[in-house]
C-alpha cells in the first residue's frame, strides 16, 4: 500500500523539504524507514507501516517502551560525522524570528499579548539562558535525532516499533531526543505533564537504551550507575529546552497553519510546565 501526503500550507517556512527526502532515504538504508516511491512539490508517496500508533498507556506498557527505547539508540548510533553540528539553537532562533510581531486574528493577538507582555523578548531570554546553562554540561553527545517523537510517530506492530515522519530529524543532541520524547508521554490534545515519566521509569528507560546503544556501537563496557544518572540529569535538562523549542514553534503555527488546533494554548500550557520545572532543574 502506498501513503501520499501532501504537506501543509506554508510548512516550508518550518522544516526543509529537501532535509527530509534525505532522511527518509537514509533512515531506509539503515532498514529504520519505509521505501520513499516519489517526491513532488507539494508532498511524499511512499510505503505505508501497518500498525497501531502509541497512546499514553502503551507507550510505558512494559512491552512496548523497551521497544522504544531500543529503536531510538540505533537512530542515534547512525554515523553524522565528527563536523556535524546540532542544529537545536539555530533553529530555535529561526523560529523565534517567525514568531509574528502583530497576529492577523484579534483574539490570538490578545491571547499571545498576555501569555507574553513583553513579546518575543522573553523566549529570546529563556534560549539565551538555556544555551549559557548547557554551555557547561560536559560530554553532551551530538547524533541523528528524530526531534519529533510524539505519540502518533511511533507504530507499534508484531513486537516491533518504527519511528514515521522524519520532518524534523537532524543532527542534535542526545539528550534533546530522549528528553522530548519523555515530554511527549504528556500527550497533545488532552496534555496533562504529570504523565512526564518520573525517575524510576525514566532509568529504567535509559538502561536499556544505553545497552541497545553499546550493541550498536560495539562498545563492551559495562553501563555503570553513574553513566544513568549523568544522562538522566542531561536529559531533564533538555525537557526544559524542548518545551521552549515547540512553544516558539506553536507561536509560529498559530499564524500560518490551517489545522483546528488551539496553537496558542498549547503554548501556554507547555509554558507552565516549563517554569514549574525549571527551578528544580536548573536553580
Amino acid at each position: 500500500m502506498v501513503l501520499i501526503r501532501s504537506y501543509g500550507k506554508n510548512t516550508e517556512l518550518l522544516i526543509d523539504r529537501k532535509a527530509e527526502t534525505k532522511n527518509f532515504k537514509l533512515l531506509h538504508k539503515w532498514g529504520y524507514a519505509p521505501m520513499l516511491y516519489a517526491t513532488f512539490n507539494n508532498g511524499l508517496a511512499y510505503e505505508f507501516v501497518p500498525g497501531v500508533t502509541l497512546d499514553e498507556n502503551t507507550v510505558k506498557d512494559p512491552a512496548i517502551f523497551p521497544l522504544v527505547a531500543a529503536m531510538l539508540a540505533r537512530f542515534h548510533a547512525i554515523p553524522v560525522g565528527t563536523e556535524k553540528k546540532p542544529i537545536l539553537w539555530t533553529k530555535l532562533r529561526k523560529y523565534l524570528s517567525l514568531i509574528p510581531s502583530f497576529y492577523t486574528q484579534p483574539k490570538k493577538r490578545t491571547r499571545f499579548e498576555e501569555l507574553f507582555p513583553n513579546g518575543r523578548q522573553s523566549l529570546e531570554n529563556e534560549i539565551n539562558y538555556l544555551q549559557k546553562s548547557l554551555e557547561d554540561v560536559d560530554d553532551l553527545k551530538t547524533v541523528f535525532c528524530h526531534n519529533d517523537l510524539l505519540l502518533s510517530n511511533i507504530i507499534h506492530s508484531d513486537g516491533k516499533v518504527h519511528f514515521i515522519d522524519y520532518e524534523y530529524a537532524d543532527c542534535n543532541y542526545q539528550a534533546f531526543d530522549i528528553g522530548n520524547h519523555f515530554t511527549e508521554f504528556a500527550g497533545v490534545n488532552n496534555i496533562d505533564f504529570s504523565r512526564i515519566p518520573d525517575k524510576d521509569f525514566q532509568v529504567r528507560w535509559l538502561k536499556l537504551y544505553l545497552n541497545e546503544l553499546r550493541v550498536c556501537t560495539g562498545d563492551k563496557t559495562e553501563i555503570t550507575p553513574e553513566e544513568v544518572d549523568c544522562l538522566y540529569e542531561k536529559v531533564n535538562k533538555f525537557i526544559l529546552v524542548g518545551h521552549i523549542f515547540w512553544i516558539t514553534w506553536a507561536l509560529v503555527q498559530a499564524e500560518i497553519s490551517e489545522l483546528d488546533f488551539d496553537f496558542i494554548e498549547y503554548a501556554s500550557l507547555k509554558m507552565g510546565d516549563y517554569y514549574s520545572r525549571k527551578p528544580a532543574i536548573l536553580p
